[in-house]
């Protein structure tokens, strides 16, 4: 049976992913993106309307005009130094925009709904790999804005019967392995893209900042998991509320386990980009004020109850993913 799914912020680039894997598996793609950070060429598995949440009219006409099966939420600011000086963006982004699609979707009688929430809700790490019953004390604004929707959304359960999932995940990366999309941040901030923008040419170097944490070999260790990995979570959460399989406001962490450090994913995209002829320099800096020796997440969760498996947990797979999208972005295949 064909879904009709709204995937608002469709256009970046988890959306975007999203959107190909919801088309290629038999459904109906409605995306809803002001582009303030999508990209138009990015929606390509749907029906783009450009719109901003903060629209109640074009909200409303929009849940006039379908019949929406379900909704997944992945717009919002997401920059943490931003949140920090910019506050008012993101409360009034983040939390009043959410309220503005809980409403219509509760008028519509449209209740499932998986939500993209974040690591950053969790704050400092009390202990490592972090499962869904770590404490949540987040550090910045970001964090705060999705915790407090996760807070929302459990009201929403517990007053209107309103089915979410909550998916936390931590570094998303990767690229579509067949090359159609992947990461086009600007400024972008995830290490990998970074570093194989070094690699490329776009930017000189890349920094390192703290070799003396207390690692293996030094440099902080985070979880990074692949965009399609990710994205087949959202798909089974969001079927699993379809299918009335699973009801109320439930909350996963999304990872692969184990983590791996700044200087294996240097490692690797240096013999990676090898391969090309490419090379990276790294720099050496002080370490970052709040940045955690090791973050990682404990899936197991979501393994067992949603059934989920990754299948591109090996870094090197990441990275070639990754190296292919950014060599089509620099014209260098």
């Amino acid at each position: 049976m064909k879904n009709k799914i709204l995937i608002v912020g469709g256009a970046g680039y988890i959306g975007s992913h999203m959107a190909k894997m919801l088309a290629n598996t038999n459904n109906e793609v409605i995306i809803l993106d002001n582009l303030s950070t999508g990209f138009r060429h990015l929606a390509k598995y749907g029906e783009l309307i450009v719109g901003d949440l903060a629209d109640t009219h074009l909200l409303e006409n929009l849940f006039n005009t379908h019949s929406f099966d379900g909704v997944i939420h992945f717009a919002a600011n997401s920059l943490v130094g931003e949140s920090m000086t910019n506050p008012a963006k993101y409360y009034r982004n983040n939390i009043s925009g959410t309220l503005n699609l809980l409403d219509v979707m509760l008028r519509h009688k449209v209740k499932n709904l998986i939500f993209s929430s974040t690591a950053a809700t969790f704050g400092e790490p009390e202990y490592s790999p972090i499962d869904e019953n770590h404490p949540q004390k987040p550090i910045n604004t970001y964090g705060t804005t999705k915790l407090m929707v996760e807070k929302i959304l459990q009201d929403y359960a517990d007053a209107y019967d309103f089915n979410s999932v909550c998916l936390r995940y931590f570094n998303a990366c990767g690229a579509d392995p067949e090359g159609e999309l992947g990461e086009c941040h600007d400024p972008e901030t995830h290490l990998i893209p970074l570093i194989l923008q070094a690699a490329s040419g776009k930017r000189e170097a890349i920094t390192v900042f703290g070799r003396d944490y207390p690692t293996d070999d030094g440099t902080c260790i985070r979880d990074y998991i692949h965009i399609n990995d990710l994205c087949s979570a959202h798909a089974l959460a969001l079927d699993s509320l379809i299918n009335q399989q699973k009801s109320g406001a439930l909350r996963y962490n999304l990872g692969n386990g184990a983590g791996f450090s700044v200087q294996q994913v240097l490692d690797v995209v240096q013999a990676v980009v090898a391969e090309d002829n490419c090379t990276v320099q790294v720099l050496s800096g002080e370490r970052r004020a709040g940045d955690p020796a090791v973050l990682v997440a404990d899936a197991q969760k979501a393994q067992k109850e949603l059934g989920w498996q990754p299948i591109f947990n090996d870094l090197e797979t990441i990275v070639r993913h990754a190296w292919a999208w950014e060599k089509q972005l620099r014209n260098l295949a």
